[in-house]
């Protein structure tokens, strides 16, 4: 049988997946962009015939990129800005550039990728599929990804960095109870296709666990979600404080989601903070120069941009880094004071 192995051969395997020798060796070594189909056909292929390439002689031919790749589903978002601009500071100073990408969650999308070769990928999407981040592991690349789901899917080669969003937004909703409010109301993100958070979501989920933790029911009278542009986000928040029992605290998704509840619920007649308490997350710029200034949670950035680029360098490096998971701390600014 192991004779049989070794006379296995790279013709062997484009003969049985369909496709060149050259387009074999563009999958083997991922220095070239192969359709999915093919590259799954040549996956396949070496698989059943146990091929096994000369490794020696790959990595001689191998070369380091000296690129990262960070994927995340909002590229403009001002927290998305300021860890890439973090992280390029501790990257360049460890020999790395960084390139920053949008998740086009697309297979097409995910064989690109793998055909550039980076030396290591971070990503930072909750609508990232973890079959994809399988395919990046499976083709060698290191990969760190930021917990965004309570219930992640978790795969072994892969390391995981928490950054204090469940914890983060439990804190938030213990701080509008702790004001008084008993009747809080949580806004998701603006969604150009209407897109909403999923159950999972770290801030939705720790929304849901802290005020039910304090003996309060949520419902959907306690959710916005699925606006499409800020117009709509307005218009959502008038009504819903318009209507039914009366609203007297909210908690956005981020600081610019609260600022403009914050601007919708003042354009009606009701007073911020005293009638309701508003509090955002991010501790973004927009919170500290708005009015009334904006309560937050804010994240340490700075610490999350070294330690994920300290762990993805480490197994670029052939070493496995343990998990890490960061705290947050509040900002009571006078959207909350009594």
């Amino acid at each position: 049988m192991a004779e049989n192995k070794e006379r296995v051969t790279r013709a062997d395997v484009a003969k049985m997946a369909g496709v060149s020798e050259t387009v074999v060796s563009y999958v083997i070594n991922n220095n070239r962009y192969v359709a999915m189909d093919k590259r799954k056909r040549v996956e396949e292929a070496v698989r059943a015939l146990n091929y096994r390439p000369n490794n020696i002689a790959r990595a001689l031919k191998g070369k380091q990129s000296n690129q990262i790749l960070f994927i995340a589903d909002h590229i403009t978002n001002e927290y998305f800005v300021s860890i890439v601009s973090e992280m390029d500071k501790y990257a360049y100073n460890s020999g790395y550039l960084i390139s920053l990408c949008a998740n086009r969650n697309t297979e097409e999308f995910v064989s690109q990728v793998i055909s550039r070769q980076y030396d290591g990928i971070i990503v930072s999407s909750a609508s990232f599929p973890a079959e994809y981040v399988e395919q990046f592991t499976q083709a060698g690349i290191p990969v760190v990804v930021f917990r965004r789901l309570r219930h992640q899917k978790t795969i072994e080669q892969v390391a995981y960095l928490g950054t204090g969003l469940y914890t983060g937004a439990r804190s938030a909703v213990s701080h509008l109870i702790e004001k008084g409010c008993q009747n809080i109301v949580y806004i998701d993100r603006i969604s150009a296709r209407g897109h909403i958070s999923p159950p999972d979501d770290m801030r939705f989920g720790g929304f849901v666990d802290e005020m039910e933790a304090n003996g309060f029911l949520v419902g959907p009278e306690n959710i916005i979600c699925g606006c499409r542009s800020r117009e709509e986000l307005e218009e959502d928040v008038k009504r819903r404080l318009r209507t039914g029992s009366q609203v007297d605290g909210i908690f956005g998704r981020n600081d610019m989601i609260a600022c403009i509840a914050m601007t919708a619920a003042s354009q009606i007649g009701f007073k911020v903070p005293e009638e309701i308490k508003v509090i955002g997350f991010d501790d973004s710029s927009i919170s500290r120069f708005c009015s009334p200034k904006l309560s937050t949670v804010s994240l340490r950035k700075a610490e999350i941009a070294k330690t994920a680029i300290d762990m993805l360098t480490q197994m670029i490096g052939g070493s496995q880094p343990e998990n890490v998971d960061f705290d947050t701390t509040l900002i009571e600014r006078d959207s909350t004071r009594n």
